[in-house]
């Protein structure tokens, strides 16, 4: 077999030597691809702007998580607790004046500033009510606040029996006390003094002795 001569490399022209020799470094360089830039050109770039939807998720997902969060706080309790309601006003004198009601007893009181006279329909309140249990009753809210002693009370009561004025003039005395004194207001509400009692007799039915009680069943 013949062998095979490598073939002869030619040797460059002085021209073309020449003309790369003169060629300008930019020219014979390649281009600069854009994934190449260096880290310092990418810092310098303007940032892209972000897509509004994008910033609006980001908003309704903080607004949730804040809502989820509100009412574990204590901003807002004073606000919604609501104000005292006052069922009593004074008078020009200034006397405290509250009305009660339980039952059907309905007794008009009046406090003021004193060394602790009780006049319950022109008597003394031992007088009026000869059981301790209704002295000690009408005494309670003045107890519950420290009052007792320090005030004069003045009523006048009607309707009822001895129990209903006693829980009418309860009411009335907190009332007064309420509106003589507005900082009492949680101590004697604690206290059950200024809720209205609406409990009532039941009224008779026709064929009954009282409200549920019937006459004795005869067979014969």
């Amino acid at each position: 077999m013949a062998e095979e001569t490598p073939e002869e490399v030619k040797p460059e022209s002085a021209e073309e030597t020449n003309a790369e020799a003169e060629m300008p470094e930019s020219e014979s360089a390649e281009p600069v691809v854009a994934d190449e830039l260096p880290v310092e050109l990418e810092k310098d770039a303007a940032p892209v702007a972000e897509s509004p939807a994008t910033d609006v998720a980001e908003e309704e997902s903080e607004g949730a998580v804040a809502g989820l969060t509100l009412g574990s706080g204590t901003v807002n309790e004073e606000e919604e607790k609501p104000a005292p309601v006052i069922r009593g006003r004074i008078d020009k004198f200034g006397v405290a004046m509250g009305t009660g009601r339980r039952k059907t007893s309905v007794a008009r009181v009046r406090v003021k500033e004193g060394s602790g006279e009780w006049v319950i329909n022109g008597r003394s309140i031992e007088d009026y009510f000869t059981t301790e249990r209704d002295r000690l009753a009408v005494q309670a809210p003045l107890k519950a606040v420290e009052r007792d002693g320090k005030v004069d009370i003045w009523v006048r009561v009607h309707g009822g029996g001895t129990t209903g004025q006693a829980g009418a003039i309860i009411l009335g005395i907190a009332r007064a006390l309420q509106v003589l004194e507005p900082e009492l207001h949680h101590s004697l509400s604690e206290g059950g003094y200024l809720t209205r009692d609406g409990r009532m007799v039941e009224r008779k039915k026709y064929g009954y002795k009282k409200a549920r009680k019937s006459f004795q069943f005869s067979k014969r």
